[in-house]
C-alpha cells in the first residue's frame, strides 16, 4: 500500500450524491459498478459483526469487548498509516473524523454489544435494517441534496417492515435492547455520512484509520479498566469473535465501505445495506445455531426487495 498525500489535497469536499460527470461516473459506468461491489463487500463484512460479537461475549464482558476491539483495530490502523508514511489530515478534516470515530468506532459497537446481551442476533439484525434509511436521511440533511420520491418510497417501505417486525417481536412495546439498537442506528448513520463525505478527498482506509487513531488513547485506558473489572474466559469462539470485529468489521469492512460510498454516493450505498439483515440471519443459523421466528426471514426478505427499487431510483 503506497502513501497517498490525499489528506493535504486542496480539493473541496463534495458532499452530495454522485452526478453523471467525469469526476463522478454514472450508475452504469465501470467505476460506479466497482464502487457498488466494494460497498457490497463491506456489507458482507458487516453482516458477520453480530455473530462475531455474540462469540466475543463468550470470553469478554461487553465493555471489555468494545475496548479491546477498538484497541486492536487502532493498532492495525496505526501500522498501516506508519508503513504508508501517510501525512496527518488537514485541520479542517478532524471534526469530520471525530464524528466518524464517535459513530462507527465507539457508539455503534458499544450500543449493539449492550443490545446483544438481551436481544438475539437475528432480532438485532432485522432492526439494523433501518440503518440505510437513517443514513440516507442524515445525508440529505447534511448535504441539502434530496433523493427522488421513488427512492424515499422504497426506503420508507423497508423501514416500515422493520418497525412492524420490531413491535411484533417485542409484544407491542420496545425493549431495552431495541432502544440500544435505535440509538446505535442514529449515531452510526452520522458516522457513515461523514465518512462517505471524507472518502471523497482521502482514501477510505485513511478515513477509518485516522478515526481509529483518534480513539486509541481512550481504547487503551478503556481496555485496562474494563479488563480489570470484567472476568475474561478465553475460548476459541471468543478469540475469533474479537479478532473479526476488530480486523474484519472495524477496519477492512469500513475501508471498502467508505471507498464504495465515495464512488456511488451515500444514499445508494446505504441502501445496499438492506441486504445485511438477511445475510446476518444466515450466519445466525450457520454459526450460532439460532432458531429463527417465521417473521424474521420474511421481514428480512421484505427489506431486501427494496434494494432493487432504491438502486434503480435516482438518488
Amino acid at each position: 500500500m503506497t502513501a497517498q498525500d490525499s489528506a493535504t489535497t486542496r480539493t473541496s469536499i463534495a458532499v452530495d450524491g454522485p452526478r453523471t460527470t467525469s469526476a463522478t461516473p454514472a450508475a452504469s459506468s465501470p467505476a460506479s459498478r466497482q464502487g457498488a461491489l466494494l460497498a457490497g463487500v463491506g456489507v458482507v463484512a458487516f453482516s458477520l459483526t453480530f455473530p462475531a460479537t455474540a462469540w466475543g461475549l463468550e470470553s469478554f464482558g461487553p465493555w471489555s469487548l468494545v475496548a479491546v476491539r477498538s484497541l486492536l483495530a487502532g493498532l492495525i490502523a496505526a501500522a498501516f498509516l506508519l508503513v504508508g508514511r501517510v501525512p496527518l489530515p488537514e485541520r479542517r478534516h478532524w471534526a469530520g473524523l471525530a464524528v466518524v470515530a464517535a459513530g462507527t468506532v465507539v457508539g455503534f459497537p458499544l450500543l449493539t454489544t449492550l443490545a446483544l446481551q438481551t436481544s438475539t442476533t437475528s432480532h438485532a439484525a432485522v432492526v439494523v435494517g433501518l440503518l440505510p434509511l437513517t443514513t440516507a436521511a442524515l445525508s440529505a440533511l447534511r448535504t441539502g441534496r434530496r433523493p427522488s420520491r421513488a427512492f424515499w418510497a422504497a426506503a420508507l417501505a423497508g423501514a416500515a417492515v422493520v418497525v412492524a417486525f420490531t413491535v411484533q417481536q417485542s409484544g407491542g412495546a420496545l425493549s431495552t435492547g431495541d432502544l440500544y439498537l435505535f440509538g446505535a442506528l442514529l449515531i452510526c448513520a452520522a458516522g457513515y455520512t461523514e465518512g462517505g463525505r471524507l472518502a471523497r478527498v482521502m482514501p477510505g482506509w485513511q478515513v477509518i484509520g485516522w478515526a481509529l487513531i483518534l480513539t486509541l488513547p481512550l481504547a487503551v485506558l478503556g481496555s485496562a479498566v474494563a479488563l480489570a473489572a470484567e472476568p475474561v474466559q478465553l475460548t476459541a469462539h471468543g478469540v475469533l469473535g474479537v479478532l473479526w470485529v476488530a480486523a474484519g468489521s472495524q477496519f477492512f469492512g469500513l475501508y471498502v465501505w467508505y471507498r464504495g460510498m465515495a464512488a456511488i454516493g451515500v444514499p445508494r450505498a446505504s441502501q445496499l445495506q438492506l441486504a445485511q439483515p438477511l445475510l446476518t440471519l444466515v450466519w445466525a443459523v450457520l454459526l450460532l445455531g439460532e432458531h429463527l421466528s417465521p417473521a424474521a426471514p420474511l421481514a428480512a426478505a421484505g427489506v431486501l426487495v427494496c434494494i432493487a427499487v432504491t438502486q434503480r431510483a435516482a438518488a
